[in-house]
C-alpha cells in the first residue's frame, strides 16, 4: 500500500469507528504572561489586522509576539515617565517639600505617558518575525 504524503513525512493515524484520523497536536509552546498593552494590541488585531492575527494564531506565534509588544510598551512606559518627571521638576526635592504635589505630578506624568504607549502601539505596532 502506498504510503501518504502525511506518514511519508512521519505522520501516524489512529482507527476510530472504522476511520483513520491522523495523529495531531499542537507544538510545545512557551506561554508568556501577557500584560495590559499586549491585551490592548490583541484586541486591535482581533478588530483591525484579522489577517496578522490569523496568521500569527496558527503559525502559534501570537503569544511570542503580543509578550514582547508588552515589554516594548512597558519599556517605553517607563522611559516617557521618566524623561517627564526630569523635564517637568518633579523630583526628591519636590517630594519632600509638598508630598500632595509631587503625587498630582506624577500621576498626570504617568496618565500622559500610558496614553502616548497605547496611541504609538495601536497605530504603529511592531512588525512580527
Amino acid at each position: 500500500m502506498k504510503q501518504s504524503l502525511y506518514e511519508q513525512n512521519g505522520g501516524t493515524y489512529r482507527e476510530e469507528n472504522g476511520h483513520l484520523i491522523p495523529h495531531l497536536a499542537l507544538p510545545e509552546s512557551n506561554e508568556q504572561p501577557i500584560g495590559k498593552y499586549g491585551l490592548i494590541h490583541l484586541d486591535y488585531l482581533k478588530k483591525h489586522r484579522r489577517g496578522t492575527y490569523t496568521t500569527l494564531l496558527t503559525e502559534g506565534r501570537l503569544n511570542a509576539y503580543l509578550a514582547d509588544v508588552d515589554s516594548q510598551a512597558k519599556k517605553m512606559l517607563d522611559l516617557i515617565i521618566k524623561q517627564s518627571a526630569e523635564r517637568e521638576r518633579v523630583n526628591e526635592d519636590l517630594k519632600a517639600k509638598d508630598q500632595l504635589k509631587w503625587v498630582q505630578m506624577m500621576n498626570n506624568i504617568k496618565a500622559s505617558a500610558e496614553e502616548a504607549v497605547t496611541v504609538e502601539f495601536l497605530e504603529n505596532p511592531i512588525k512580527y518575525s
